[in-house]
């Protein structure tokens, strides 16, 4: 029996030292119960319904006292005075500080990246941070108006603090590692459906792309950066899902000096900023019998679109670049093509294509 009595005291020191919400809520609760038995006893009778009490009880206890409702016999200004009022604004000013301490731990959780997003569900995430690229990428990635609305995760290393707060869209994780399990769950890495790796250098996008590319689900995308072409040629070889790039400053400055004007051509291209940019499009499985001839047109039409190339893959290992109109085309293809904003599959006539060319 000491030993039972020895623990519940730890226990009540506990919630006691730390204020905790059990123990708020529990002495709220008597307190209340206390006033209101006492004004029973005082024959307080308009204060005894509950939903009146309450209504009371807050607003006397808080000294907002509307003077609606209060007391009036002597016993009962009595218990007003000397229980209700003086142990009510105590435990008023306990709660009020710890829901303020609460709204700040939690802010501040966000501001350093402890939150834990293992809720979220097909979302981005981009692994890395640089202070001018990957705001950049950011907005890129918002500049597209027709993107499907999800959370983009900027997940970091680095001791820092929220980079982005300006941008709702954008949430924080400061993980102590890329490729620890336990890290990744908290962005939940197994359900995000987009994926940028910019790691501090290429050792570490390589093994974070590598990790990766084992863990995600099998129609998520993951695209990761290099400035070494051997990394990035290696990790082709090991890991399918992962697109690599890699930096093309020499064939952009020698293209600029054999055709001027390319260095420009290829940042609209790659820019939702401003003018026409580059997109893809998954065909539906069910499109069949089109020729790339086809497609061409009706884009160009319909959408003043016009089409670069086919490839059938989702990273573009298989590629037809400019094929000949009568190139056959068939469901699950990836569509390349330049257009003011993107088209999406549901916005293409898929039936009125396919009846046509089979008349």
């Amino acid at each position: 029996m000491p030993i039972i009595f020895k623990h519940l005291v730890v226990l009540m020191r506990a919630h006691v030292d730390k204020a905790s919400w059990q123990l708020l809520f529990m002495a709220t609760l008597i307190h209340m119960s206390v006033t209101w038995g006492l004004l029973w006893l005082s024959n307080e009778s308009a204060l005894l319904p509950l939903s009146t009490f309450f209504y009371y009880y807050v607003v006397t206890t808080s000294t907002v006292g509307y003077g609606d409702f209060s007391a009036t016999t002597d016993f009962g200004r009595l218990v007003v005075a000397i229980i209700q009022i003086p142990f009510g604004l105590a435990l008023f000013g306990v709660l009020l500080g710890k829901a303020g301490q609460f709204v700040t731990y939690w802010v501040r959780r966000g501001m350093t990246g402890e939150k834990d997003f293992a809720h979220l569900q097909n979302h981005i995430v981009i692994f890395g941070w640089h202070d001018v690229r990957t705001k950049k990428m950011v907005d890129y990635i918002l500049g597209d108006n027709k993107r499907e609305d999800r959370k983009i995760v900027l997940a970091v290393t680095e001791a820092m603090e929220h980079p982005l707060l300006s941008y709702p869209e954008v949430a924080f994780a400061r993980l102590t590692s890329f490729t620890d399990d336990e890290q990744l769950s908290r962005i939940n890495i197994e359900r995000a459906d987009k994926i940028i790796i910019d790691g501090d250098d290429d050792n570490q996008t390589f093994t974070t792309a590598l990790k990766l590319s084992r863990v995600v689900k099998p129609e998520a995308h993951i695209s990761a950066h290099f400035l070494d072409d051997s990394k990035a040629l290696l990790l082709r070889e090991h890991c399918k899902n992962v697109e690599c790039s890699a930096s093309m400053s020499a064939e952009i400055l020698v293209r600029a000096m054999q055709d001027p004007g390319s260095s420009r051509v290829q940042e609209e291209l790659l820019s939702t900023l401003h003018g026409d940019t580059q997109f893809s499009l998954a065909l539906p499985a069910e499109v069949s019998c089109l020729t790339f001839g086809d497609i061409f047109g009706y884009f160009k039409q319909h959408h003043d679109a016009t089409l670069l190339g086919v490839a059938h893959d989702i990273n573009a290992l298989d590629m037809d670049l400019n094929p000949p109109l009568d190139y056959n085309i068939t469901g699950g293809d990836i569509l390349h093509y330049i257009a003011p904003q993107r088209v999406l599959a549901s916005e293409v006539d898929w039936s009125s294509l396919c009846s046509k060319n089979s008349s």
